[in-house]
Parts: structure tokens; C-alpha cells; sequence
């Protein structure tokens, strides 16, 4: 058995969620566990890149859990800048409608510097405990613990926690298998961001403040069906990010890019042409976030299965992740929150 390999608990997935509890077995004076990562990075569905989050973003007032982590990790927030006239389109062929947003409405914040600033301090320091390109292919459970056979070599452990998506999960092979309810809520949970295509453009100035518009662009018979200023707090960085129109999936990429860069031209003027970096995120070709069938969801899902609040392989195996929350499942609050429950779960069994 390698040593490098065994540790009390293996964590799987270093995203929001695996992080938060390898941040809290770490505040508990608990050191021996491993974190395993499929990608060739850390952070899951947190991703930013020239400054614009393509995963996970905002938070508002109620998300408790984002407030106390960042204070704890000495993080700061940002106000989403909304000032200015922001355009709802609901008729392609009719003029746009243009709105201000009420400032007495509840805000929403973004983390200064991005949100993978949350993910660099809390694997700040615990580097060495994390392997990154390392695939989970089968957890076989033994008399002593379980055996997690990955594509980078075997692993073992007393017990681990799973923090990858529930469907992302049913690839695994389990021995012995899981309940046929447990199999059954884990294909049913749909994996937020799974099916997200996102876009983000930096520019040399914010002109759209200059002309007073807020950067806010809403509407589903677009070729962006959300767009919003995505300016640094330090005012370094100019840009704008949002969601595109999944219907665009069918075109090639320069056909995609000419289709939206249009669609906000109409809106925001010429200007948007003169962009410095143009950058789409698709969630859908992601392997570690998606599936063949991909499922479109724009009502909230259900998160939380009750299934998944449980241990399983008598008492070896624990779910965690934003899907399986029940407090504010499918948001970086409820990843937050899972990461802690299931730390002190695992800390407590």
C-alpha cells in the first residue's frame, strides 16, 4: 500500500465545496486527507479568466455562508454596478425597453478579484494535499475502508467524500453497488452550469457607463439572453459577461461570435467592437460538468435530495456539493454550506 496514496479522508473534487472541507478539516487541526481533481486545475465550476467569471459569481444579502467565508479568508465584495438605463429586449422586432434599477432593490455582490479568489486562499497552504488530473473510476469499499481506483494510480482511505455533481458521479463503479434510490437521485439531479454557455468581453474603457447604461442587457429572443458589467472593483479591468442564447450551440464558433457581437451592438453601440478580449465559456462540452444529454433548466431545480444527507457503504461514503444542499442548492452559498456539514460530519463519525 502507498503511503503518498492513504489518508483518514479522501476528499474528491477540488471545487467550492471539496475545498471548504479540506478549509475546515484544516481550521480542526485535522491534516490527513487527500483531495483528488479530475481537471488539471482547482475550482470546479469557479473559473475566471481575465478577470470575468465564467462560473459561479455573485451572492446576495442572504447567502450567509459566501459573507462569513470570505471575511474569514480576508476577502472583499463588490457591489454588481447597475447605474444607468439597462435594456430589456422582449421583441426582436420591436424597440428595446429601457429601465433603471430600483436602488432601494436588494444588491447583488461579486468577490473582488474574481471569484477564484475564494479558491486560491482556500487552497492556499494545503497544495501539496491536492491532485489535480486524477479521475475517480471506482470506489471498492474493504473491511478497513475504501479504495478509490483513479487514472493516475490507487488511493485508500477510512472513509471519502464525494463533492462532484451527482450525475457527474454516477460514472463511478461502486462495489458494493449503491441503492437503487440512491442511483436513481443521483442521474435525476441536474448539475448546475451543466448546460450554461457564458461570454466575456474586456475593453480599454467601461463606455457604456460614459453613455450612462448600466451594461444590463435581458432578454431570451437574443443572441445573449443576459448581459451585465463585469468591471474590476480596483478599476483596472473593463468588461462585460454574460449568458448566451444555448440555441447558438448549432453555429460554428466565428458565426456564434458575429451573431452576439451583433446583438449587443444593437444596444450598446459600435464601441462594443473595439473589444481587447473575447473569450465563451460552453459548460456543455465540459466532461466534469456535463453529459451527452444535456438538459436545460431555467426554472430553479430541485437541490437537496435527502438521499444524499446520509452516509452510504455503511457509514464510508458521504455526498457534498451544491446539488446536494439544502440550503441554497445550485449557488456558491450552498456549496459553502455542504463543505462544512459534511466536514463535521465526517469530524464527528
Amino acid at each position: 500500500m502507498n503511503k503518498k496514496n492513504t489518508a483518514t479522508y479522501i476528499i474528491v473534487g477540488a471545487g467550492l465545496s471539496g475545498l471548504t472541507s479540506a478549509y475546515h478539516f484544516s481550521r480542526q487541526n485535522e491534516t490527513n486527507y487527500l483531495v483528488l481533481e479530475s481537471r488539471d486545475r482547482i475550482g470546479g465550476r469557479i473559473l475566471t479568466k481575465n478577470g470575468i467569471d465564467f462560473g459561479a459569481t455573485w451572492f446576495q444579502n442572504h447567502h450567509k455562508n459566501v459573507f462569513d467565508l470570505i471575511d474569514d479568508l480576508g476577502l472583499k465584495k463588490s457591489h454588481q454596478y447597475s447605474k444607468g438605463k439597462s435594456v430589456l429586449v422582449y421583441n426582436s422586432m420591436a424597440p428595446a425597453h429601457f429601465f433603471e434599477s430600483d436602488p432601494n432593490a436588494p444588491t447583488a455582490y461579486r468577490v473582488a478579484g474574481g471569484s477564484n479568489s475564494i479558491i486560491n486562499n482556500l487552497a492556499d497552504g494545503i497544495k501539496e494535499k491536492i491532485r489535480t488530473n486524477t479521475t475517480l473510476t471506482e470506489l471498492i469499499e474493504t473491511k478497513d475502508g475504501v479504495t478509490l481506483v483513479t487514472n493516475n494510480g490507487t488511493y485508500y482511505a477510512n472513509k471519502v467524500l464525494l463533492t462532484i455533481p451527482p450525475q457527474i458521479a454516477t460514472r463511478i463503479s461502486y462495489s458494493p453497488t449503491l441503492s437503487e434510490a440512491t442511483l436513481t437521485a443521483m442521474k435525476n439531479t441536474h448539475t448546475w452550469m451543466s448546460n450554461a454557455i457564458k461570454v466575456g468581453l474586456t475593453f480599454k474603457t467601461c463606455f457604456w457607463r460614459k453613455n450612462n447604461m448600466s451594461g444590463t442587457l435581458i432578454g431570451q429572443v437574443g443572441a445573449v439572453t443576459e448581459l451585465y458589467d463585469h468591471c474590476s472593483s480596483n478599476g483596472k479591468t473593463f468588461s462585460l459577461m454574460g449568458f448566451v442564447n444555448e440555441t447558438l450551440r448549432e453555429f460554428s464558433a466565428a458565426e456564434r461570435k458575429e451573431k452576439i457581437l451583433t446583438h449587443i451592438k444593437k444596444y450598446l453601440g459600435d464601441e462594443i467592437l473595439d473589444y481587447t478580449s473575447y473569450t465563451e465559456k460552453d459548460w456543455s462540452i465540459d466532461k466534469d460538468t456535463s453529459s451527452e444529454q444535456i438538459k436545460s433548466i431555467y426554472m430553479s431545480p430541485q437541490y437537496g435530495n435527502t438521499i444524499f444527507s446520509d452516509f452510504h457503504l455503511n457509514g464510508k461514503l458521504l455526498f457534498s456539493g451544491t446539488e446536494t444542499s439544502p440550503i441554497y442548492g445550485g449557488y456558491m452559498d450552498g456549496a459553502i454550506y455542504s463543505g462544512i456539514n459534511a466536514a463535521n460530519m465526517l469530524l464527528e463519525s
